[in-house]
């Protein structure tokens, strides 16, 4: 994984001096994705930044690659994987001069041009500069797994690995797209499905790469023509019985699995307990020697399974397992979730990316010499794994499919939707597909939907997620292959293969134990314990007396789009913080949606927010449910109201002449705080005489809003309680 970032400027004439400042700028904000190397480079028009972070060759794959003649100049993030059979390909006169698996495209794109990434398995995203044709190249792999960003206008073009280095040139605006954004049908958890082929972006102005697109940029004129070298298929083209499709698919699955594995560096394994990542890991295993995994444990996966499974895997298959525990009183400050958010650079920031963002961390941490991490996302879009959360069985999934599809119908033409009846319609939908231009198959709707899906939330927050660390995220179920052999099943095979991902679980049939092969598909955190995630979420909006919500409100644009009487009103409803409610998730995203606002007005520095203490894991051998019943009862039970609460002796409140003020012990700072901080008009008005309820009547603040602060000052022994 590296960041990519470059200037070039139209019109025809050359970048000055000035513009390394930009460069060094660019290469400092996309540090985080690079941290073992950075190079910048400028060249008549063009200016290039490139971070590296090395998993492959690490002494010798640096960047920029040039041509033998100098005429191409390239800068690629992500992973050739079939790089050596392609340089087999080359005329026998190029030598390549790198071990570096992306140099052999520049001489595939010298000898086949706009088709030069036809035959590359891999995923990637390119900046290459023709100086010969005056023109900049930018591509990106079939899935967009790897991400590039663009900013246009008449002087020059920007691009970059993510968003927030392009604000670094003050040309580019500074302003959250609202209208755009609230037009996101994922963002709204609406039941329809995604008709847009562009992912939303989030900011104005800021454009995306197409996925599978190469995107020539004419330096002369500005001009961008888009060459586009993959569809995804919608159609059955392959024939063959249930049993042909399901051993191509393990011979897929065990390729592709064997691509992702390959580094020269160590690579983890993120195990949920499931089918998908079981897979993985049974796949990788003897190929990665040592293996270390990673499982989220908290309430929500002690409650559906996920914990106790992941444990069980990782006996059984002889591997390490880490469960990098979210105890349930855990809450990310208003700090934390604030970085977060402008790390993932999305308002659909929440529970699953918080989580993940915490699993690199610690990985990270613990194995520091790691640099990749193996996953099982995105096998549940194209396996028929959400065919059991949408039906009871396969009619009744594409009865919700065709649900889902008429939905969207009556968003391009409104006036349609007047014509269904709670008890039917008298119009005939396929004429109405007919009409509207839309598939006869509203599976195939669907699968097209989530290949756009995936593009604007899963392979987007697994690579933020995983970049924030210096980890590349790397995802075996996104090989087109694959994908390519899924949507080849014939219809009629489709309830036999496709339904709760059978195909998989046939697949790895004695590849992983059937416990696991057959265990029921269970979300990440939504279904079972589902309140545990939200409860986290409803906290962090009360913490500090609304501090989060408060500044999203505030932000330019909040006053005209949001509600910001309803969005007090809802959240007051749930003070219990301990809800089931998607509208929680819901009210987050607005939040997310004001702090972006907030934040791109006036682009902090990454490196300079603070992501908090890193988590820990679960003492080797504890057993993740029945040995975690004391840490995951809720220490808000170890105070009540009538208890009196007692500063320590040692604790003192410091103030400095700015009016910021400190919690110290012993001398030492510990905590700081704003001087209308909730928690520090709390301890200001402790006395050791009066109960709990009198000190929060007296310092005007429900318990709600410092419960978990004044569990964090009981840990370290700055307050106790007394009778």
């Amino acid at each position: 994984m590296c960041g990519l970032a470059g200037i070039a400027r139209l019109g025809g004439q050359d970048l000055s001096s000035e513009t390394d400042i930009l460069l060094d700028r660019f290469a400092d904000i996309l540090h985080h994705r690079g941290p073992d190397e950075s190079e910048v480079l400028r060249q008549g028009p063009v200016g290039l930044a490139f971070t590296r972070l090395s998993l492959v060759d690490p002494e010798d794959g640096s960047q920029p690659l040039v041509s033998d003649d100098g005429n191409l100049i390239l800068i690629a993030n992500g992973e050739i994987y079939n790089h050596k059979e392609l340089a087999a390909t080359l005329p026998s006169d190029v030598r390549l001069r790198t071990g570096s698996d992306c140099e052999v495209l520049l001489y595939l794109y010298r000898r086949h041009g706009l088709n030069f990434l036809r035959n590359v398995r891999g995923m990637f995203a390119i900046v290459l500069w023709d100086r010969s044709r005056r023109q900049l190249v930018l591509a990106r792999d079939r899935f967009g797994i790897k991400p590039l960003y663009y900013h246009q206008n008449d002087d020059r073009v920007l691009v970059s690995s993510e968003i927030k280095a392009l604000f670094a040139d003050p040309a580019t605006p500074r302003r959250f797209d609202w209208v755009r954004a609230l037009t996101v049908p994922s963002l709204s958890a609406a039941p329809r499905f995604i008709s847009t082929p562009e992912p939303c972006t989030w900011f104005e102005g800021v454009k995306s790469v197409p996925a599978a697109t190469i995107q020539t940029i004419d330096l002369q004129d500005g001009v961008s023509t888009h060459h586009r070298y993959w569809e995804l298929p919608t159609e059955s083209v392959e024939s063959g019985d249930a049993r042909y499709f399901t051993e191509r698919y393990a011979e897929l699955l065990e390729a592709s699995v064997r691509d992702c594995a390959t580094a020269d560096t160590e690579l983890g394994v993120f195990l949920s307990g499931g089918v998908d990542s079981a897979a993985v890991l049974a796949l990788a295993r003897d190929q990665l020697g040592e293996v270390h995994t990673f499982t989220a444990l908290s309430g929500g996966t002690r409650e559906n399974g996920d914990a106790e499974y992941s444990a069980r895997l990782a006996r059984e298959l002889g591997v390490h397992n880490h469960q990098v525990v979210f105890g349930p009183d855990h809450v990310p400050t208003a700090d934390e979730w604030a970085r977060l958010v402008w790390l993932a650079e999305t308002p659909m920031t929440g529970p699953e990316i918080y989580y993940k963002h915490e699993l690199h961390r610690f990985a990270r941490q613990e194995r520091p010499e790691l640099r990749g991490m193996l996953l099982g996302a995105a096998s549940d879009e194209f396996n028929g794994g959400y065919s059991g959360e949408m039906g009871t069985d396969w009619v009744s999934f594409l009865d919700s499919l065709e649900g889902m599809s008429r939905n969207t119908w009556h968003d391009q033409e409104p006036l349609l939707r007047h014509w269904w009846k709670p008890g039917g319609s008298f119009i005939n939908s396929r004429a109405l597909r007919e009409l509207l231009g839309s598939s006869h198959d509203p599976y195939a709707e669907y699968l097209t939907s989530e290949y756009h899906k995936i593009q604007q939330y899963n392979v987007w927050h697994e690579d933020r997620t995983a970049a924030g660390s210096g980890v590349e995220a790397r995802v075996p179920f996104l090989d087109h292959r694959l994908v390519e052999l899924v949507t080849a099943v014939p219809r009629d095979l489709r309830p036999d293969l496709l339904w709760n991902k059978r195909i998989l679980r046939d697949a790895v049939r004695g590849r992983v134990p059937s416990w696991v092969a057959e265990r029921e598909k269970v979300p990440f955190f939504y279904g079972p314990g589902t309140r545990h995630a939200y409860r986290m979420l409803v906290r962090l909006m009360h913490r500090d007396g609304r501090q989060l919500v408060e500044r999203a409100v505030s932000a330019p644009g909040a006053e005209t789009f949001l509600d910001i009487d309803a969005i007090s009103s809802m959240l007051s409803g749930l003070r219990d913080g301990d809800t089931d409610s998607a509208s929680v998730e819901i009210l987050m995203r607005v939040v997310n949606m004001g702090l972006l606002a907030d934040m791109v007005a006036q682009p902090p520095a990454l490196s300079d927010m603070s992501a908090g203490s890193v988590r820990t894991a679960l003492p080797h051998g504890v057993h993740p449910v029945a040995g975690t019943e004391e840490l995951f009862t809720l220490r808000a039970s170890r105070h009540t109201p009538d208890q009196v609460p007692v500063r320590s002796p040692s604790l003192l409140v410091l103030s400095d002449p700015e009016g910021t003020c400190y919690l110290a012990n012993e001398g030492q700072i510990e905590f700081e705080l704003e001087p209308q901080a909730p928690i520090l008009r709390v301890v200001n008005c402790i006395d050791g005489k009066a109960s709990l309820a009198k000190v929060l009547s007296e310092a005007g603040v429900a318990l709600a809003d410092v419960s978990d602060d004044l569990n964090t000052l009981l840990e370290q022994h700055l307050i106790s309680f007394g009778g």
